[in-house]
């Protein structure tokens, strides 16, 4: 098991902050990368498409100017989430702007293409894929990604039913290369778990959507405050695929959290409209939610994270 060169000695904490749709933007990409852990957004969030340049544009600059101005402690890299799927028919357009400004990590979903990977690699790019079983990884693997991401039982958003317990030891059987691990972690505690289960970093999502940075409503941020894992509802009523959502949310929808309808996957769509909608409406989020008790700025929840970590090691010491 081993980090890929772009991460090693640039991590404060070995976390990879999840592309969050809507809520991630330049804004918490750039507190979670100058706090020392990868920020990440989906290309999608940039609407219309034309935006995506001035927010890598960004990303960029600012990054390099905060590197330069802070050499004694880490600046991590950043990574652009790009979701594969046929229905995202702006998947080219981003990919081109993602090779232009040379992003150091893409975050391939639904769907692995060995073309794609190759073109991330040919401007030194790393590619890590988003699994929820060995199939999956073994089929992103065979196409070229450089890394995994387990998305397991009580991730946010799209999600699996995979213990973490099983999946990990699963990868660890063929893969020994870079490996996340998603699914309830939002503690420093579950950092420091997730490596000793096998993985090389955790993947955070839900834990920074209440966060001053992230571009959500507030009713969204007080809604994971006040919540726990026994508001979480897995469906794949609202894209066609499963995820983990806030039962408050489907509840203020006039939804039955308890009776919800089943989903045609063959007829799930990421590119946008009703789509896009949903995710605005409906509130993803994972099961890891109680130990969430405030919305502070990304810097001081990392900050939290770190302290954690380092005390959770102390104790096994």
């Amino acid at each position: 098991m081993s980090l890929p060169a772009l991460l090693r000695d640039r991590l404060a904490l070995p976390v990879i902050g999840a592309p969050l749709f809507i809520i991630s933007q330049p804004d918490l990409v750039l507190a979670q990368c100058k706090a020392g852990i990868v920020g990440s957004f989906p290309a999608l969030n940039a609407r219309p498409p034309e935006l995506l340049d001035t927010w890598l544009a960004r990303i960029t600059t600012e990054l390099a100017a905060h590197a330069a101005a802070h050499p004694d402690r880490p600046t991590a890299p950043f990574a652009v989430n790009q979701i594969v799927h046929k229905s995202n028919d702006r998947l080219e357009h981003d990919l081109a702007l993602c090779e232009r400004y040379r992003v150091p990590i893409v975050i391939t979903s639904l769907g692995a293409r060995e073309d794609l990977n190759a073109r991330v690699h040919a401007w030194g790019g790393i590619v890590l894929h988003d699994v929820i079983n060995v199939v999956h990884a073994k089929k992103a693997l065979d196409k070229g990604a450089d890394g995994l991401i387990a998305v397991c039982a009580g991730a946010g958003g799209h999600a699996g039913t995979l213990s973490p317990f099983a999946l990990v030891e699963e990868i660890r059987r063929f893969f020994d290369g870079p490996l996340a691990l998603a699914g309830a972690i939002a503690t420093g505690r579950g950092v420091l778990a997730a490596q000793a289960l096998g993985a090389d970093v955790a993947y955070l999502g839900s834990a920074f959507i209440a966060t001053q940075e992230a571009n959500a409503v507030a009713a969204y941020k007080q809604a994971i405050v006040d919540g726990s894992a026994s508001d979480i509802v897995y469906t794949n009523l609202f894209t066609g695929v499963h995820g983990n959502y806030l039962k408050a949310s489907i509840v203020a929808a006039g939804l039955d959290p308890d009776a919800l309808p089943t989903s045609d996957p063959s007829k799930m769509n990421f590119g946008g409209g009703a789509a896009a909608k949903a995710w605005k409406d409906i509130w993803g989020c994972g099961q890891g939610i109680g130990s969430i008790a405030s919305v502070p700025p990304a810097a001081e929840l990392v900050a939290r994270l770190v302290r954690e970590y380092q005390e959770a090691k102390a104790r096994l010491a």
